[in-house]
């Protein structure tokens, strides 16, 4: 009997990969089928499985992939199937995403779904950019109003008699090409014209551009500076706060792109780090870590491991595919009492030490010649040394140990390999210069 399918609304958050929630994070991860919108960033989409279908379904001003009929039935079609769907929409999927029609169109289907709320970018690019929509000292009241209603559009939802004075701090979304005709309404059913206007263009991102004036000067300014959408609108004296409460700006690497170029695997604390500082990650791996199909030397060699000497590693992916086979064989670290360890650098040693074992030699000098020098300081010739590592690493490392006198069991446990996991829009936006 087939599984049946579910359909998971997920709200991806502004644009920040950090904003997304954990469970948000959760579905993303196991989901077999992602679809996502134009806004949702690369960086969420490495968080899905490596083997889920990606389809894009984004929306721009005057292009859609999908129009939005066909993403309702790419829905029902796919959790149909009795797949896990994860329906990846920028910001929260019932503020202005069109969620609320997608879940009626599953339901009447007859397939199940869930909602799972996001970040909206009503409220987290204005605190990006240094802007509370509320403040004790300025307005107690906002709302959120879609800036996307075509001006003259009969029977309007809009009533701008009540939110042009009635209401604080007011937060348009998807208006930047409306924006006369925002200003014009505020300011003629009695806004002040003085009054203070953000737009905030790509929020939370690190292009994020923010453009400031008055109601009465803010569509100059925007023709001037050629300000584009996407962007969320800040109408109110709390825009008056930025000067005050901007803050992401002084990051040291804010508004910067940078390209991590290792393996998926190991870029994490590296992409960590730049996000911490301010900047973007792209991750571009330029190798991809494949383990040997034939690990018959690997097991040889651990059906007898007392009677080594010392075992050195000389990666961290050579530390952890060493330990996942010695737990598949059933051992455990116990195993390596009386063998003394050597890593060759802090990284390689930090995934010892987590282990509970000590690690005997790390070189001042990160390399092969590095753990040579320090490794002979500290054996004797006739020792036996097991060295688990990458198949085709220089050989300088066993040769000279060899020379010295050492007996040196070299076995391969994985291949560092092009990968061919880069999107092409990766490609072409470092082609460009834009990182």
């Amino acid at each position: 009997m087939q599984n049946k399918g579910m359909v998971y609304l997920i709200g991806a958050g502004p644009g920040d990969p950090g904003l997304l929630t954990l469970k948000g994070l959760r579905i993303l991860q196991k989901a077999d089928v992602v679809i996502y919108d134009r806004l949702v960033g690369g960086a969420l989409l490495n968080m899905a499985r490596s083997d889920a279908e990606m389809i894009y379904v984004g929306k721009a001003s005057g292009h859609h992939a999908l129009p939005q009929e066909e993403i309702n039935q790419l829905l029902v079609e796919k959790a149909g199937q009795g797949l896990l769907v994860a329906r990846l929409k920028g910001g929260d999927p019932f503020l202005y995403g069109r969620g609320g029609e997608e879940a009626q169109f599953v339901r009447q289907h007859g397939l199940e779904f869930e909602i799972v709320p996001g970040v909206t970018s009503a409220i987290a690019v204005p605190a990006y950019a240094g802007i509370p929509v509320t403040h004790r000292d300025d307005t107690s009241s906002f709302a959120v109003i879609t800036g996307h209603e075509k001006p003259g559009k009969k029977d309007s939802s809009i009533h701008w008699e009540h939110i042009a004075t009635g209401i604080g701090t007011l937060v348009f979304l998807m208006g930047v090409e409306n924006l006369p005709f925002i200003c014009e309404n505020l300011i003629s059913h009695g806004r002040d014209p003085q009054t203070p206007i953000a737009l905030i263009r790509w929020g939370t991102r690190p292009e994020q551009e923010v453009l400031t004036g008055t109601l009465d000067t803010i569509v100059e300014l925007v023709q001037q500076n050629a300000f584009k959408p996407p962007a969320v609108i800040v109408v109110g004296e709390v825009v008056k706060l930025r000067e005050e409460l901007s803050w992401i700006e002084s990051k040291p690497l804010w508004g910067k792109r940078v390209v991590v170029t290792r393996s998926r695997a190991q870029a994490s604390q590296l992409v960590d780090t730049i996000l911490d500082l301010g900047g973007e990650a792209i991750e571009f791996p330029s190798i991809e870590i494949k383990k040997e199909t034939n690990l018959s030397g690997l097991h040889n060699a651990m059906s007898h491991l007392q009677s080594y000497d010392w075992l050195v590693f000389t990666s961290v992916n050579a530390v952890d595919i060493f330990f996942e086979e010695l737990m598949a064989c059933g051992c455990d670290i116990r195993e390596l009492k009386g063998i003394k360890l050597a890593a060759i650098g802090p990284a390689t040693q930090e995934q010892l030490t987590r282990r509970g074992l000590k690690v005997e030699v790390v070189p001042e000098e990160y390399r092969a010649e590095g753990i040579i020098k320090s490794l002979l300081a500290m054996s004797k010739p006739g020792q036996w040394v097991l060295l688990p590592r990458a198949r085709g690493a220089r050989t300088i490392l066993p040769d000279e140990l060899k020379q010295a006198g050492l007996h040196v069991n070299e076995v391969f446990l994985y291949e560092a390999v092009t990968a061919i996991s880069v999107s092409p829009e990766t490609i072409d936006e470092i082609k460009n210069g834009n990182m």
